[in-house]
């Protein structure tokens, strides 16, 4: 089985998006099971970035000068990938995103001599990169960090506090972490660095189990000195560096639940076409129809979101707030009612363990909940039409 690739002919996409997809789709359909084993997720993760370096898949998530496959990051590219390998395996998407995510500060505000040093090893699968911003008191809410970061010399800060949920924690090689380094109150205090994995004052303090199994820890920093060197843009700025970040990121996270329900749509829609009930098959049945149209209709309106998201991102707008707030928000849920549907329709096998609705069904439930949970995904949409709205207002003043 493939993931469909109809919508590729959008006038979203370009010919390299059209070329790229396609043949992603059939290097994961070959591929991503070898390295899957849910009951060992560091060594998949560890084999699944390895392998995703060696294919040259991970050019996606570094600039073309530094290897990549873009002069910038290309959030469509990034997106497509997303949603073919959530399709096969969460564990592939994750082992490609968290590529992403743990190095896009690096490349938008990382030093030339920065980049040449991180992006390389991740970007061949040789390094792990993971993004430490949530704490145990601070995750949607930035201005909350408590972790800091205190001039240690001329030439290093010193990082103290706990990062929490932080994914590839324990696996990593490197953590972009942001911390608190006072130049002013909240958000305007904050400034973000590079911490290599063997740091000495930096600890794994314990992994953390979820229903949808990943590398996942928290990380104690006790004393960790840093060097300055590997600050990423300039002191205070840490809050621009995390929020440009998931202003590329956050619309990928929709495209990982837009493949995920994809995946559940195929194995439904091949249940009720399979399956008898009464003498015929369950697709027959009114109701079963009514769920396989809710369903597709939800997924085409979801992928024009997300598209509509990283189309504007490449094309130059500086923030997509809240059109990638709203993919975000839609496509999880939308993600949620699909796979509930999936495995209504398999009755008794769809909440059995080892089948792939179940996986499914585990597995959607954190992305109605990471990087920006939908309550506070609707948040943002509306502050991003009230300032419309005020802008409109003053201007009609005038």
């Amino acid at each position: 089985m493939m993931p469909p690739l109809s919508h590729l002919a959008w006038p979203f996409f370009s010919d390299a998006h059209r070329q790229f997809g396609p043949v992603l789709a059939d290097w994961a359909s070959r591929e991503v099971g070898k390295y899957i084993d849910h009951s060992n997720v560091d060594r998949s993760c560890r084999s699944l970035v390895r392998a995703l370096g060696e294919a040259g898949w991970l050019k996606a998530v570094v600039p073309a000068k530094n290897g990549g496959l873009w002069e910038k990051l290309d959030v469509r590219t990034l997106c497509v990938a997303r949603e073919i390998l959530s399709w096969h395996d969460s564990l592939a998407d994750f082992a490609f995103a968290m590529q992403g995510l743990g190095t896009g500060s690096i490349s938008l505000f990382g030093s030339d001599k920065v980049k040449a040093k991180y992006l390389p090893p991740v970007r061949d699968g040789r390094h792990i990169a993971a993004f430490a911003l949530s704490e145990p008191e601070a995750g949607s809410d930035v201005g909350a960090l408590a972790t800091t970061a205190v001039n240690d010399g001329p030439a290093h800060v010193r990082l103290d506090g706990i990062k929490t949920w932080i994914s590839n924690g324990g696996i990593a090689d490197h953590y972009v972490v942001f911390a608190r380094t006072g130049e002013g109150p909240g958000v305007k205090g904050l400034s973000s660095f590079i911490v290599d994995a063997g740091t000495p004052g930096l600890e794994i303090a314990g992994r953390i189990d979820v229903i949808a199994p990943h590398p996942l820890a928290t990380i104690r920093f006790t004393g960790c000195r840093v060097p300055l060197a590997n600050r990423l843009g300039g002191g205070g700025e840490g809050f621009k560096v995390a929020m440009a970040t998931l202003d590329i990121f956050r619309s990928t996270v929709a495209a990982a639940a837009l493949g995920l329900a994809r995946r559940a749509f195929d194995e439904m829609i091949d249940r009720a076409a399979t399956r008898n009930l009464f003498g015929a098959p369950l697709a027959d049945l009114q109701l079963t129809q009514a769920a396989l149209a809710d369903s597709a209709i939800d997924i085409d309106a979801a992928a024009l979101l997300v598209y509509r998201a990283a189309w504007e991102k490449d094309r130059g707008a500086a923030r997509i707030a809240r059109e990638a707030s709203s993919a975000k928000a839609f496509s999880s849920e939308m993600a949620q009612r699909v796979i509930d549907r999936a495995v209504q329709i398999f009755g008794g096998n769809g909440v059995r363990v080892g089948t792939k609705v179940e996986a499914l069904y585990r597995e959607i439930r954190a992305l109605r909940i990471y990087e920006g949970a939908t309550e506070v995904q609707k948040l943002i949409v509306a502050r991003e039409l009230l300032k419309l709205h005020d802008v409109a207002r003053r201007l009609a003043a005038e």
